[in-house]
Parts: structure tokens; sequence; C-alpha cells
């Protein structure tokens, strides 16, 4: 289907009028919603004429207080009859501290295998930039000290968030 002078007009004129894109497309026949919406964006139509009821804001209800009540939410999910019978200790994550890598053990972007950890120490744009280069855990890109930075669980991140906001 091409674009007629007679169907641009049309188009124009139902637009204006305030027609859906839907609607103008049924009412040209042979062509669908999006070619409407592509076509007014490409003549650079403006938005279609508001109805009389879409320009007045509606009043709004106002709401008594007794509905407006809200129970706040136990802390604990799940089932709580025994939360508070049993002490749950949890095990304390070790700390990480500061990786001290070896002179040795540093790789460059070009010295990387499988078996070396391939997290980026420093800014890539300075010559003191490398890589671990330690030995990786099986499956994984990093040693065993940049993996429990780089995989942390999903309980932990959530919690993170949370303390952030």
């Amino acid at each position: 289907m091409s674009w007629t002078d007679e169907r641009v007009e049309l188009l124009k004129k139902l637009w204006s009028d305030g027609l859906s894109a839907s609607q103008i497309a049924g009412e040209l026949g042979g062509i669908t919603r999006n070619a409407v919406i592509g076509k007014v964006h490409r003549l650079g139509l403006s938005g279609r004429a508001k109805s009389a009821s879409a320009g007045v804001p509606r009043p709004r209800k106002t709401r008594s207080s007794a509905h407006m009540l809200r129970i706040g939410r136990a802390a604990i999910r799940g089932n709580t009859a025994l939360a508070h019978a049993y002490e749950i200790e949890v095990e304390a994550e070790p700390e990480l501290i500061d990786n001290v890598i070896p002179i040795g053990q540093r790789r460059t972007i070009l010295e990387l295998t499988e078996q070396t950890c391939r997290w980026p120490v420093g800014d890539p744009g300075s010559d003191e930039f490398f890589f671990c280069g330690g030995n990786t855990l099986a499956g994984l890109p990093y040693c065993a000290y940049h993996a429990r930075i780089a995989y942390q669980p999903v309980a932990d991140r959530r919690r993170d968030r949370r303390a952030a906001r």
C-alpha cells in the first residue's frame, strides 16, 4: 500500500478530529495501526484534539480515615509460629582483607589463560594496571578471593541495597 495524496489528506483530517491510530487504520483500510503512527510521525503532525471530558480533571473522592488503617507486617517471612522459640546463630562471614598480589603472580592481558584469575586491578589507562593472575576456581574466571567479591549471594545483595537506601 502506498500513501497517495488523498489518503494523506484523509489521515491528517482524521488525526486532527481526534481518532486513534487504530480507528484511522480501519477507516483507511489496508494498513496497520503502526503504519498510521509512523506516517503521523514522519509528517510531524501535532497531538490530536482533546475531547471536552479529557480536559477537565475529575474531582477526587474523599477517603475516610477508617479505611486508611494499615497493619504492619512481621519482619520475618514464612511460618512465624516458632520464630521466637529458637535462637538462630548466623555464622559470621569472614571479612575480606586487602588482597596483596605478589609481583610474580601479576599478569598482563596477553598472559592470561584459563587457569589464571582475570580480576582487573587498577586503572586500565595507567602503566601499573594488571590482572590478579592467581589460580582460578573450577569453572570460574576468578581466584577464590575475587570470586567471593564477584559472586555474592542474592540475599546479601538485597540486604546491602536496602541498607544503602
